[in-house]
């Protein structure tokens, strides 16, 4: 696209706001651990009502969003938050990604964080590691969710519990984050390998009440 050149934005449409804003109240809801019935309650709202807005099927009022913020604890706009960048890509250009402080980083090991999609919950966190220096034993990690492993350069021994498994360019491993995990050894330097962990989804507390009327959207 040449430079200075307009981007046509497709313009939001109300059902597009809806879904979104149904869909911003349930993750806070889920990450708050409460079923429908008590998030209802808390922001005096009716049950019927919460179930609507939760699935994108009504407009919900301002009245009725300021008791749902209050309920949860946070501010109106978190409702709103990825209406604008809900079809948009995170781009990293090479080079770029944002360096953070990790557990077990030193000299001569880097960690750059290539960026996520904007909203309440990170769903997959892409960190790319570079390694020049031998430098001190790595700790061995642990977290929720699943980890995916992709060798860039170098060779190192991954341990992953009670195994340890050889990785080298183009490799590739996944693994469960419970499981205690980590490089173990470094064989050839430089390494360099991308991390990409991904986050368990807030499990559903509370299926849709079937008796409830459920109307339909247009």
């Amino acid at each position: 696209m040449p430079d200075n050149q307009p981007v046509q934005i497709d313009p939001l449409t109300a059902d597009e706001v809806c879904r979104v804003v149904g869909e911003r109240v349930r993750e806070l809801r889920l990450g708050l651990g409460l079923t429908m019935e008590r998030f209802a309650e808390k922001a005096d709202l009716s049950l019927g009502m919460l179930s609507k807005i939760e699935h994108g099927l009504t407009s919900p009022s301002l009245a009725s969003l300021t008791a749902l913020a209050n309920a949860g604890g946070v501010p109106l706009t978190a409702f709103f938050r990825g209406l604008d960048e809900e079809h948009d890509a995170v781009i990293v250009p090479a080079g770029d990604g944002l360096e953070i402080a990790h557990e077990g980083g030193g000299d001569g090991r880097r960690y750059q964080d290539l960026g996520s999609l904007r909203g309440p919950i990170r769903h997959i966190e892409p960190v790319l590691v570079t390694i020049t220096e031998p430098g001190e034993v790595f700790p061995l990690f642990q977290h929720a969710g699943v980890e995916f492993i992709y060798m860039v350069t170098g060779v190192l021994e991954y341990g992953y519990g009670a195994k340890r498994y050889r990785l080298e360019p183009g490799d590739t491993m996944q693994l469960h984050g419970e499981v205690a995990h980590g490089p173990v050894a470094l064989i050839e330097l430089p390494v360099q390998f991308l991390s990409l962990k991904v986050h368990p989804l807030p499990e559903l507390t509370h299926q849709p009440n079937p008796a409830l009327p459920i109307p339909q959207c247009g």
